[in-house]
C-alpha cells in the first residue's frame, strides 16, 4: 500500500503529533507548577508503592498460610496508602488528572504513528480453487458446545464438507482420522475445537501440501484471532470452502515431534496443567503448587539454549522458572498488543524466558524488555535441556512429558491455511510510541517526515516458488482496522 495521504489526513497526523506533545508536555508541568518540589516526594511515593505491590503479589504466589495472607492484605493496602497519602496532600487531583494527559499524549501519539504506516507489513494472500472433498472433525463440546450452538456441521455439510463429530464419551485419535481421511481422497482438513487439535491436524495437511481450515469453534482461538477470523461467530470460517476463500502460507512450530500452532511452554505452567486437580479447580491448584515451583524447590531446572535469529551469536537462559517458544514471535512493546502475534510467516520462533529470584526483581519486570528477570529472543531452532530425563510441556494447552533435550523448530510457510476473503482481520497494530519521530511530525510543513514505506518480503510472493494449480497471487496488508479493505478486496490476515 502506498503512503499518499490527502491534504487533511496529513493535517490531521501533524495536530496528532503536535497534540500528542503539548499533552506530555503539560502532564510534566503540572505536578512542578502545582506541587513544586512536592511534585518530587509525588513520584516518588508512586514508585515506591508500584513496586511494593508488585513484591507483594510475588510473596502471594511464593509463599503459604499466615505469610500468603499477609502478602495479600500488603498488595491490597499499599494502593489504598498511596490513593489516602495523594489525597490527605491534596495532590489526588493532579495525579488523576496528570495521568490522564498522559494516557490522551499516547493515544494521540499512536494515532499520528499509526497514520504514516510505516509499521503495517505486507502478506500475501493466494486465490486457489475451492476444495471438492474437504473433511472436517468437530468437537462438539469445544467452546461450551460451539458447534451445536451456531449449527456447523449442518453448514459445512450443506457446503459439501464430510464431517466427523468426534464421541465426547471417548477419546479418538485425531491425526489417524486425518490420515485416513487423506487416504480417503479429502482436499482439504479442518477442525472446529481447540487450538490442540488444531495443531495435530494441521500437521497432517501440512505434510501432505493441501489446505487446512481453522474453525474458530474453541474456547480461546489464538490462532485464529491471529489469523483475523471472526471468533465471535465460528459460522462465518465456513465460507472459506466456497470460491471467496484465500490461502495464507504460515509457519508451523514442532516440539520435537509434537506440532504446534501457537506455542510450546517449559517450567511453572507446564508443570501446573500436568496435575489432575488443574481443570477441577484452576486457581487453588495454581497457588498450591506454584510457591515451589517458582523458588526451585521443585520441578525441572531449565536451560534453553539457541541461535539468534538476528546473526548475533548464540543465547543462554538459565534456570527460568517459565519459558514459552511461540511459532512467530508475540508483541511486547505494547500491553495493547500481548498476546498478538503480528506475523505467522515469519520463520522465526519466539522466545519469553522469565527468571525472578526474589521481591526486588519481581518489581523490575515493572520495566518490561529491559527487566533483567525478562528474556525477549528470537530465534530458528530452541534446544531446553534439564536436569532430569524428562520434563513436562504444554504443546498448545495440551499437557505432555517429553524426554529431554527437547528441540523447538519451525517449518517456514508449511502450512497453506484457507480462510474467507471477506474475514473482519484483526485489529490494526500500533507502532511503539516514538517521541523523536512524533517531533518531525510536528514540525513537519509538507509530508518530509513521513518515512519511506517498509514492504517486507512475505512468503509466497512470485519468485520461483511452486505454486498449486490455479493459484492466483493476492497483495494483503497485515492488520487492518474495522471495514478497512485491501487493493484486492480481501481482508489481510493478523501476521
Amino acid at each position: 500500500m502506498g503512503l499518499d495521504l490527502d491534504g487533511r489526513a496529513h493535517a490531521r497526523q501533524r495536530w496528532a503529533a503536535r497534540g500528542a506533545l503539548t499533552a506530555a508536555g503539560v502532564a510534566v508541568l503540572l505536578p512542578l507548577g502545582y506541587a513544586q518540589i512536592e511534585s518530587l516526594l509525588l513520584v516518588a511515593v508512586g514508585a515506591f508503592g508500584t513496586a511494593l505491590t508488585v513484591a507483594a503479589l510475588w510473596w502471594v504466589l511464593t509463599l503459604r498460610g499466615a505469610a500468603r495472607a499477609a502478602a495479600v492484605g500488603l498488595a491490597l493496602a499499599t494502593p489504598a496508602a498511596v490513593v489516602w497519602f495523594f489525597a490527605a496532600e491534596n495532590l489526588l487531583w493532579v495525579v488523576m488528572v496528570s495521568l490522564a494527559l498522559w494516557a490522551c499524549a499516547v493515544w494521540a501519539g499512536k494515532f499520528a504513528l499509526s497514520s504514516t504506516r510505516s509499521h503495517t507489513v505486507s502478506v500475501p494472500e493466494h486465490r486457489t480453487p475451492a476444495p471438492v472433498r474437504p473433511f472436517l472433525i468437530m468437537n462438539p463440546r469445544s467452546g461450551d458446545g460451539k458447534v451445536g450452538r451456531f449449527g456447523l456441521k449442518e453448514k459445512a455439510e450443506r457446503l459439501g464438507a464430510r464431517v466427523h463429530l468426534l464421541d465426547p464419551d471417548r477419546r479418538e485419535d485425531v491425526t489417524a482420522l486425518a490420515r485416513r481421511a487423506v487416504a480417503d481422497g479429502a482436499d482439504l482438513l479442518g477442525v472446529a475445537g481447540g487450538d490442540g487439535t488444531q495443531a495435530l491436524v494441521a500437521a497432517v495437511a501440512a505434510e501432505h501440501g493441501i489446505p487446512f481450515l481453522v474453525v474458530s469453534a474453541g474456547t480461546r482461538n489464538h490462532f485464529a484471532m491471529d489469523l483475523g477470523l471472526d471468533r465471535n461467530d465460528p459460522a462465518a470460517s465456513l465460507d472459506a470452502l466456497t470460491d471467496e476463500g484465500v490461502e495464507l502460507h504460515v509457519d508451523l512450530g514442532f516440539a520435537d515431534t509434537h506440532p504446534f500452532v501457537n506455542n510450546a511452554s517449559f517450567g511453572a505452567y507446564a508443570a501446573v496443567v500436568q496435575s489432575p486437580e488443574y481443570r477441577d479447580d484452576k486457581v487453588r491448584t495454581t497457588l498450591e503448587l506454584l510457591p515451589e515451583l517458582l523458588t526451585h524447590q521443585r520441578g525441572p531446572r531449565l536451560t534453553a539454549r539457541l541461535e539468534k535469529s538476528d546473526g548475533t551469536g548464540a543465547a543462554v537462559i538459565d534456570a527460568p522458572q517459565a519459558l514459552l517458544v511461540s511459532n512467530n514471535p508475540y508483541r511486547m512493546d505494547d500491553p495493547a498488543g500481548l498476546g498478538y502475534r503480528e506475523r505467522l510467516e515469519s520463520g522465526v520462533l519466539g522466545v519469553l524466558g522469565i527468571k525472578v529470584e526474589n521481591a526486588a526483581e519481581a518489581a523490575g519486570l515493572l520495566l518490561g524488555r529491559h527487566s533483567t528477570g525478562l528474556t525477549v529472543l528470537s530465534a530458528r531452532e530452541v534446544v531446553v535441556d534439564a536436569d532430569r530425563s524428562e520434563i513436562e510441556v504444554g504443546v498448545d494447552g495440551e499437557a505432555l512429558v517429553l524426554p529431554t533435550p527437547v528441540r523447538c523448530r519451525i517449518e517456514p510457510g508449511a502450512l497453506r491455511v484457507r480462510v474467507p476473503g471477506n474475514r473482519p482481520g484483526v485489529p490494526e497494530t500500533k507502532p511503539p510510541l516514538d517521541w523523536r519521530r512524533l517531533r518531525k511530525l510536528a514540525a513537519a510543513v509538507g509530508r518530509t517526515a513521513l518515512p519511506r514505506h517498509r514492504a517486507l518480503p512475505g512468503r509466497g510472493q512470485p519468485s520461483g516458488e511452486e505454486r498449486p494449480p490455479g493459484e492466483e497471487h493476492l497483495s494483503g496488508q497485515a492488520r487492518l482496522s474495522g471495514q478497512e479493505r485491501s487493493s484486492g478486496g480481501r481482508t489481510p490476515p493478523a501476521a
